[in-house]
This record gives C-alpha cells, structure tokens and sequence, in this order.
C-alpha cells in the first residue's frame, strides 16, 4: 500500500508537470481589437498581441508577421477581439461580379447612430420630392421636407447594401455631424442612389439581424 501511494503521488507529480509545460507552449499572434468588415485591410491600430497555445493546428498569425498584413484583406467580418488566422485573410482586392462603391456624405438623419463597418442597410430616397411621389402612389399625404422613410417600399433605392467604411472626420462621432460613408452595392441601384445623394435625399436604415454584416 506504501508502495502504490508513492507510486500515485509520482503519477500526479508527472501529470502536474506536462500540465505546467504545455501551458508554457505559448506563442505570440495578432488579436483585432475592433470589427474589421470584409474587404478591408486591418488597420495597425486595431492589432494588439497575444498569447496562444502554439502546436494545436490553428494556423494563427504571428505578431511578427504583422506588418505583412498590409497586403491582406479580410475574408469576411472579423469582430473584435479574435485572433487572426490565416483562413481570415485574402489578397483578393476585387469586387465581387456585379457590385460597385459608392460614397455618400450624410448628415444628421439619414444614418443611425453607431453606423459601422460590416453593417447591411437598407437606402431609402427621402425629402420633399420623394414625399410628393409617394403621396401620389399611395393616395395618401405625405409631409414636405421630412426626412423619414415615409412611403415605404416606393423610395427603396436599395435593399442590401454593404456598409464597407464609416468614419466620422477627426473631432467628430457617429449620430454627430457630416458622416462620410462607402457603400458596397449592386451596380444597378449605383446611379439612383448617387442621383438621391447628390441631391441630399438618401437615408440609411440597418436591415434588422444583420448589424454585424454580410
């Protein structure tokens, strides 16, 4: 009985001690500190290291490697908070068939508040001439110089846009002030939609369940 209890304590000892070592195994790779939507390039300052297991089969990228980054893009939206693989990454910088970008200039109003990277909206035409022809559609009144989304479906410019950036100009944030923004969209709705921008008469809607992007 002497001899087993001695035999468990080395047991147990043995197993403490490849437990202390394998979590010693420890590599340094890069974690996204903020969303990263697909398409973009990840920004230097939204890296920051961390340790992970190393000899588990995750191909993560190494925090030495980071400046390489530069000629990757992210694959698809990459949230904050999660390190980088290399399955994450692409160097395709094309569009897919049939989409183009387009930049719009908001205001107060025609974006909601926390507007960002990654999210899908919906482009509605708004303002006094859109009111009139939505009236005249549906029968019934409709404000001038409003910029809701009244009349619905009939001043849908677009359904399924792609947010691809949305960044407020330095001293400004989002909810406050101009609020430049670069839309991924079918090549079909491109020329109504830059025509309502143009004019001022676009508004942005977060299409329900895809605030997180496509």
């Amino acid at each position: 009985m002497a001899a087993l209890a001695v035999l468990l304590i080395l047991v147990g000892a043995l197993g403490a001690t490849v437990l202390v070592l394998r979590a010693g195994n420890k590599t340094e790779a890069i974690k996204v500190t903020e969303r990263v939507a697909a398409g973009q390039t990840i920004p230097a300052s939204a890296m920051t290291e961390v340790d992970v297991a190393s000899g588990t089969g995750v191909n993560y990228v190494q925090w030495a490697q980071r400046n390489a980054l530069s000629n990757y893009r992210a694959a698809t939206d990459i949230l904050p908070n999660t390190p980088i693989v290399g399955e994450m990454l692409t160097q395709d910088k094309g569009l897919a068939n049939g989409k183009v970008i387009v930049g719009l200039s908001l205001k107060d109003g025609q974006y909601p508040s926390g507007l960002s990277a990654g999210d899908t909206v919906a482009a509605y035409r708004v303002g006094t001439d859109s009111s009139k022809a939505s009236s005249a559609n549906s029968g019934t009144a409709a404000g001038t110089g409003s910029t809701s989304t009244s009349g619905g479906g009939n001043n849908l410019i677009t359904a399924n846009a792609r947010v691809q950036s949305a960044t407020p100009p330095s001293g400004n944030t989002i909810g406050s002030g101009d609020l430049p923004v670069t839309l991924v969209v079918n090549q079909s709705d491109a020329a109504a939609l830059t025509q309502a921008a143009s004019a001022g008469q676009v508004a942005l809607v977060v299409v329900p369940g895809n605030a997180s992007g496509n």
